[in-house]
């Protein structure tokens, strides 16, 4: 660890101004604390370090909320078992910036403004794990940034033991999901694949590999510098039946409020408080999709007390995930909204599991019945059967996420659905969608 005094409060993660030099970095955080391995193997105080990411409570912030040091460990002792029985050719790294979640800001932002933040990561769990190889997957069309970036990985070439090569993501929802981006590095498509072997097992190459989140790594990065004790000083210390969530997260707040952005919050604030910092509702709420699009939606009013951690979100019905939070105005239809998603989620499967090929679209139509058409009791039975049958099935948590998300509207706007039964569509089925979805529909919105 370093003697460098660190950040109090916060922002921890992203400084005001602009993206700091390698010099200015190191004036702001302090020198990285470095083993001297070599030879893709783990320096002798890898443990160490792994201790002290579990002891943090770190879990992963790119929406499976896995626990950091717990993926470190099994990485590192996959890699040692693989050097024990043939010829060590070293773990791989891979930093998840490939940010495919449309409603989610956040990893654009912590690599535009604090890219040596990251790159330090990189560098800590390469020595943690013994890797020989490293590399930073973006979103295909983040160009600017890739060379951004580049230019940043040229600065620390004599400091850094393991070089990173900066790659361009697949295109679409689940090209950023662990597998796929795996697969993408083995020169295949960018799909989930079917597990085991998993990524820590044999993963890019056929060498174990470390599959984690930019912003995970940016709080590693910290954690090494400044110890466990010193992240826990933020976050959430749990409650009766809800477990702890130490740190800061960086959100994405959106939709019908008057400052749209990143925000990095401490774990464990309210979710109004949180919405006031953004300035407040900009028209009236009806509710907030927590989670993103695998997660759910809450009741505006009943939402606002509820901690922001992953944990305390999934009991009221919804998630952190990625850290993604957009209110809903009244304005805006929910059945309409959620139909939108649902087709753009189908639209986005791989293609390789009947769920996702037939289900998906399956109860898209279903949705979209029931927002645009004249639904009937038979249309809601059938998107419940249509959801139990994707449910916990296919290579990835697409059809479960999609199946949660859409069973949270069918709970929470079951008043729009008695409303559309009886007197068909709305007024506000007509609105643009307030939700992005990439590349889906026509420029009007292309839902009806």
């Amino acid at each position: 660890m370093t003697d460098h005094e660190p950040p109090r409060g916060l922002p921890r993660l992203i400084r005001p101004g602009g993206p700091l030099t390698l010099a200015g970095h190191f004036d702001t955080y302090g020198p990285l604390p470095l083993g001297n391995g070599s030879g893709g193997r783990a320096w002798p105080g890898a443990d160490r370090m792994i201790a002290e990411v579990e002891r943090a409570g770190l879990t992963g912030r790119g929406g499976a909320g896995f626990p950091a040091g717990r993926k470190l460990r099994a990485v590192a002792d996959s890699s040692r078992a693989a050097g024990a029985h043939r010829g060590h050719s070293g773990a791989v790294v891979v930093a998840n910036g490939a940010e495919s979640e449309p409603a989610s800001a956040k990893d654009r932002m912590l690599l535009a403004r604090a890219p040596h933040l990251v790159l330090d990561g990189i560098a800590v769990v390469a020595d943690a794990v013994g890797a020989t190889r490293g590399y930073l997957g973006l979103d295909p069309g983040a160009d600017e940034l890739a060379l951004q970036l580049t230019a940043a990985v040229a600065e620390r070439a004599r400091l850094d033991r393991v070089g990173v090569e900066i790659v361009a993501g697949g295109l679409g929802y689940l090209a950023s999901q662990e597998t796929a981006l795996v697969s993408h590095l083995n020169g295949g498509q960018p799909k989930p694949t079917f597990v085991p072997p998993r990524p820590f097992e044999k993963g890019a190459h056929g060498r174990p590999t470390l599959v984690a989140n930019v912003e995970t790594l940016a709080h590693i990065a910290l954690i090494a510098r400044f110890g466990a004790d010193w992240f826990r000083e933020v976050g959430y210390a749990g409650g009766p039946g809800d477990r702890a969530a130490p740190g800061s997260a960086l959100v994405t707040v959106s939709g019908a409020v008057r400052r749209p952005g990143v925000y990095e919050i401490e774990l464990g604030m309210p979710l109004g408080q949180l919405i006031e910092w953004a300035g407040g509702p900009s028209e009236q709420p009806q509710a907030i999709l927590a989670g993103g699009y695998l997660g759910g939606w809450l009741p505006y009013a009943e939402a606002l007390n509820v901690p922001v951690t992953d944990g305390a979100l999934r009991a009221a019905g919804a998630a952190l995930g990625p850290g993604v939070l957009v209110v809903l105005p009244e304005s805006a239809c929910p059945l309409a909204e959620t139909a939108w998603i649902a087709g753009y989620l189908a639209s986005q499967s791989a293609r390789q599991c009947g769920p996702c090929s037939n289900g998906l679209p399956a109860l898209a139509g279903t949705l979209r019945q029931i927002a645009f058409g004249q639904p009937d009791a038979r249309a809601v039975r059938w998107a419940d059967q249509l959801m139990t049958l994707v449910s916990g099935r296919g290579a990835c948590h697409l059809p479960d996420g999609t199946a949660g998300f859409v069973a949270s509207a069918l709970s929470v706007f079951s008043g729009e659905l008695h409303r559309h039964g009886a007197s068909g569509p709305c007024p506000r089925v007509r609105r643009r969608p307030l939700l992005p979805a990439p590349g889906y529909g026509s420029a009007d919105g292309g839902r009806r």
